[in-house]
């Protein structure tokens, strides 16, 4: 059973599911039930899987290679290296590694994870140089803020930065002050990781959670299939939910084609709001 519900992935112009499945601590589950989520994922549409050479210091990209196991071709596989590791020399070795851990021979996106010291111009040239070789068919970037997507911008030229991976979720909406408005200019998908929160997801007592479990009541979901509807209400923003257990994985893959009315989403733009834009760029 397939739910996909696919979207152009910026500047890439690959069809990706709009919601996919990160891998953040994924370690810290059994490995059989993370594996066993991933495949369930896969098979429901989730097929954009999100890692990182940082995660359980490679152990998420190991898990992630049994999950994809004979299944390559039917995922958009995405890591990102660190930026200690992000000189050109560095970045072209962390992929090799990333590579062998995945077992695969190409990424289909490749991110810097964060800004670090190293300058933006070694980075890209690693990130070109093994986009020729086609051991990555996009890069791009994460928790990166305007000043820093400009920058990139003016590096790399319009058109071949895939994405910016940042934090947002109901209760952190920092990215649509300035962030999202720039992605979308700049025809640059946006990647929410941790849309529930991490470990913060509205409680049931409070205003805002409450609200959510109304709405979800109305459209028989889950105040979390409200949540990922309400941040995926625009083209360019894809959201990538951890999941260790087959329930929660089929939820999310429900959500794919969950459309709410616009005054549901004004109700949750008033019981949620934006705030006023912080000074940095919230990450975690």
């Amino acid at each position: 059973m397939n739910n996909a519900v696919t979207r152009r992935f910026g500047g890439s112009n690959q069809q990706v599911s709009a919601i996919g499945q990160g891998t953040w601590m994924i370690e810290n589950a059994s490995p059989v039930a993370a594996v066993a989520a991933l495949q369930r994922g896969i098979e429901h549409g989730l097929t954009h899987i999100d890692t990182a050479e940082m995660y359980g210091n490679g152990t998420a990209e190991r898990l992630v290679a049994h999950a994809i196991r004979g299944r390559r071709n039917d995922v958009f596989l995405v890591s990102k290296v660190l930026p200690s590791n992000a000189s050109r020399a560095g970045t072209i070795k962390a992929c090799e590694q990333s590579l062998q851990r995945l077992g695969t021979d190409h990424l289909d996106c490749y991110l810097l994870h964060w800004r670090g010291s190293t300058p933006l111009t070694e980075t890209f040239a690693a990130f070109e140089h093994l986009q020729q070789q086609g051991k990555i068919r996009a890069f791009g970037v994460s928790n990166f803020d305007v000043d820093d997507l400009d920058e990139a911008l003016s590096i790399v030229g319009p058109g071949k930065l895939a994405c910016n991976q940042v934090l947002y979720h109901l209760q952190q909406r920092a990215i649509e002050h300035k962030v999202i408005p720039w992605c979308q200019r700049n025809d640059v998908a946006v990647v929410a990781y941790s849309p529930f929160g991490h470990d913060a997801f509205p409680s049931s007592q409070s205003r805002g959670g409450r609200l959510l479990a109304e709405v979800a009541a109305q459209y028989a979901a889950t105040p979390q299939q409200i949540a990922l509807a309400f941040l995926g209400r625009t083209a360019e923003v894809f959201t990538i939910p951890k999941s260790v257990t087959l329930a929660h994985v089929e939820a999310n893959a429900a959500a794919a084609s969950l459309q709410i009315s616009t005054d549901a989403l004004a109700m949750l733009d008033n019981a949620f709001p934006r705030g006023p834009r912080p000074r940095h760029l919230p990450m975690i």
